[in-house]
C-alpha cells in the first residue's frame, strides 16, 4: 500500500514540478476512466497501452460515473461530499459540481440529459436534479439504502433498487410517483435493460442471483444462480453487469467470488466463468466490444479481458478500491 501511495505522490510531483500537461482530447478517444473510492480520484488509462494518462482529483469517495450524450462531460457521484463532480473530457479537469442529497451513489440521465436521477443512500430517496439549474426538482421516498437506478429509453419509467427492502421500485417519470414494487433477491444492486426494452436484469448481491423482470408485467420470470469452480455459494455476490449492443450476452461480476460470468441472454444459460481480481465489482466493454474492463475492489486493479478468447491479458494497478469503469467511446 505504501508503494502505491508513493507512486501517486511521484506522479503528482512530476506534473507540478516540471509543468507537464495533459493534451486536450476529443470525444470518442476510447480513454478508460476508473473511479477510486479511497484515493478520491479517477484513473485515466490510454486504451492503446494502458498507461496512466492522468489522475483526476475529485471530491471525496467517487463512485458511479456517466457520460452525457455527446461524451463531452463525465459526471461522477462523490458520496462523502454529497456532490456530483463534472469533468471536461477534453481537458480531463473537474469543471463543476452539482449538489445532491446525502451520499449519492448511482445515477442515470433522462434521455435528453436535462435531468439526473440519483439514489441517495442515507436519505432513502431518489432525487431528481435539473442539470442546467443544479437544483432538486423532485424527490421520491424509497426503501432503505437505494442504489441502482436506470431509466427506460423513452424516459417514461425509472427503476430503483432498495438494498434493505429487497425491492425494485417502479416510478412514473412524468408524475414522479411510485407505481409498483417488485420483490427480487436479497440486496439488489444494479440493473441492465435489454436493448429490445422487454427485460430488466437485477443483480441480487447477498442471494448470489440475478433476477430477470418482464417489464410488461413487472414480474420476475427467471432467476439465475452462479457458482464458479472452487468457490462456495456464500462467496458469490453479483453486482456489476454489462450487456452487449445486440443484447445477446450479459456479463456479471461476482464480487467476492473473484470471477465474471458470461450469460446467454436468450437461453439464460451461463456460458463460462473468467477468474479476475479480488472482489470483482464494475464492468464495461470497449466500443468494439472486443475488450472488457473489470474493477477489482480489494486488489486495487483493473482486469483487462480479451473478449473473443475470454482470457485476462493483464491487470492494471489503479487507485484504492476501484468502483466504476467507463469508456469514452
Amino acid at each position: 500500500m505504501i508503494s502505491k501511495i508513493r507512486r501517486y505522490a511521484c506522479v503528482a510531483l512530476l506534473l507540478t514540478t516540471f509543468g507537464l500537461t495533459v493534451p486536450a482530447f476529443s470525444a470518442g478517444t476510447g480513454l478508460v476512466f476508473v473511479s477510486n473510492e479511497k484515493t478520491h480520484n479517477i484513473t485515466v488509462l490510454d486504451p492503446k497501452d494502458y498507461s496512466i494518462v492522468k489522475w483526476i482529483e475529485t471530491s471525496r469517495r467517487p463512485r458511479d460515473m456517466r457520460f452525457n450524450n455527446d461524451n463531452t462531460l463525465l459526471y461522477v457521484a462523490c458520496g462523502d461530499d454529497d456532490v456530483i463532480d463534472v469533468i471536461d473530457v477534453a481537458t480531463l479537469e473537474v469543471v463543476d459540481h452539482i449538489p445532491t442529497g446525502p451520499s449519492p451513489e448511482v445515477f442515470y440521465f433522462s434521455p435528453d440529459d436535462s435531468l439526473i436521477y440519483v439514489s441517495n443512500e442515507e436519505n432513502s430517496s431518489l432525487q431528481i436534479i435539473d442539470v442546467a439549474e443544479k437544483v432538486i426538482v423532485g424527490e421520491i421516498s424509497t426503501g432503505a439504502e437505494p442504489e441502482g437506478v436506470v431509466v427506460s429509453d423513452d424516459g417514461k419509467t425509472v427503476y430503483v433498487t432498495s438494498e434493505v427492502a429487497d425491492m425494485v421500485h417502479v416510478i412514473d417519470a412524468e408524475t414522479q410517483t411510485l407505481t409498483d414494487n417488485i420483490i427480487v433477491g436479497t440486496r439488489p444492486r444494479r440493473f441492465v435493460l435489454t436493448p429490445d426494452g422487454q427485460e430488466l436484469w437485477v443483480s441480487d448481491e447477498l442471494s448470489g442471483e440475478v433476477s430477470i423482470i418482464d417489464r410488461a408485467t413487472n414480474q420476475v420470470t427467471h432467476t439465475l444462480q452462479f457458482l464458479p469452480p472452487g468457490f462456495r455459494q456464500v462467496d458469490v455476490t453479483p453486482v456489476g453487469m454489462e450487456i452487449t449492443k445486440d443484447g445477446s450476452t450479459v456479463y456479471v461480476t461476482l464480487g467476492r467470488a473473484n470471477h465474471i460470468a458470461s450469460v446467454d441472454a436468450a437461453s439464460k444459460e451461463i456460458k463460462e466463468y473468467v477468474l479476475v481480481g479480488s472482489r470483482a465489482w464494475g464492468v464495461a466493454l470497449s466500443p468494439d466490444e472486443n475488450t472488457m474492463y473489470v474493477t477489482n475492489g480489494l486488489s486495487d486493479d483493473v482486469s483487462i479481458i480479451d473478449v473473443p478468447s475470454m482470457k485476462v491479458t493483464q491487470s492494471i494497478p489503479v487507485g484504492r478500491v476501484p468502483h466504476t469503469v467507463r469508456i469514452d467511446g
